[in-house]
C-alpha cells in the first residue's frame, strides 16, 4: 500500500475536485440546512384540530424569503375513519382561512388482493373557485396502523402580483384496506400575500403525526 502514499487525496473526489482542493463540504443529512432546502418549523398533532403555520408567529417563516415553501407530511393519523385530509390558506395572519381556490386531482388505487386497480380524475372532490377547505385526501381510516404521508409544495405565496400555485402528492391507507396515490394541483385566486396555512380533516381531530415546513431557496 506504500505506493498510494500522499495519492490518495487526488484520487477521490467530490463534483469533480480533488479532496485537497475542497474548502468546503456537503451540509451534513439532518443539519437543517440541506443546500436548498432549509428547515423551518415542525409541527406535532396530539389530538389537535389544526395544524397551522403563520407567518411571524412561533418562529414560522412564510414570506418572501424563500420562492417556494415545501409541507411534508409524516404519518399524519385520523381520530375518526373515513375522513378527508384537508387545508386552506389564509391572507389575513391566520386570522381566517378561505381563499378562492381552483384544483384538480387525480388518484392511482389499488387494494390487496390486487383486484381494484385504479387510475382516475376525481371530479367529486376538486374545487372550482370555492373557499372551502382543499381535500388532500378522501376515505382515510383510522386504525391504529393507517396514516398518510407526502407532501406539498406552495409557490411564491409573497406575490402581490400573481395568483398563488401550489402542487400536492401523498400516499395514504383507505379504510377499504386500498393503498392511495393522490394529487392535487391548483391556485388560490388571489393577488394578497398568503402569510398562513392550516390543516386540518373534514371530520375529527388529528391524532397524531408530523407536518415539516421547508423553505426552497432560490438558486
Amino acid at each position: 500500500m506504500a505506493g498510494f502514499t500522499g495519492r490518495t487525496s487526488s484520487l477521490i473526489k467530490y463534483n469533480d475536485r480533488s479532496l485537497k482542493d475542497l474548502t468546503t463540504t456537503p451540509a451534513a443529512a439532518g443539519s437543517g440546512d440541506t443546500g436548498a432546502l432549509v428547515h423551518i418549523k415542525t409541527l406535532t398533532a396530539s389530538s389537535s384540530a389544526t395544524l397551522s403555520f403563520v407567518d411571524s408567529t412561533d418562529s414560522v417563516v412564510l414570506d418572501n424569503t424563500y420562492p417556494i415553501y415545501k409541507f411534508e407530511f409524516i404519518n399524519i393519523h385520523a381520530a375518526n375513519n373515513d375522513v378527508a385530509y384537508t387545508f386552506q390558506t389564509s391572507t389575513d395572519s391566520g386570522s381566517s382561512y378561505g381563499v378562492t381556490a381552483t384544483t384538480t386531482i387525480f388518484i392511482a388505487r389499488n387494494n390487496e388482493d390486487d383486484s381494484a386497480a385504479v387510475l382516475s380524475y376525481q371530479a367529486s372532490d376538486d374545487e372550482a373557485q370555492s373557499t372551502n377547505f382543499l381535500r388532500l385526501s378522501s376515505g382515510q381510516g383510522n386504525a391504529n396502523d393507517e396514516s398518510l404521508s407526502g407532501e406539498l409544495f406552495l409557490y411564491n405565496p409573497s406575490s402581490t402580483t400573481f395568483v398563488k400555485h401550489f402542487t400536492a402528492r401523498d400516499s395514504y391507507y383507505h379504510e377499504s384496506n386500498i393503498a392511495f396515490d393522490w394529487y392535487t394541483a391548483g391556485y388560490f385566486n388571489t393577488t394578497s400575500a398568503i402569510d398562513g396555512v392550516q390543516f386540518k380533516f373534514n371530520s375529527g381531530n388529528t391524532d397524531a403525526g408530523k407536518i415539516k415546513l421547508y423553505g426552497i431557496k432560490d438558486s
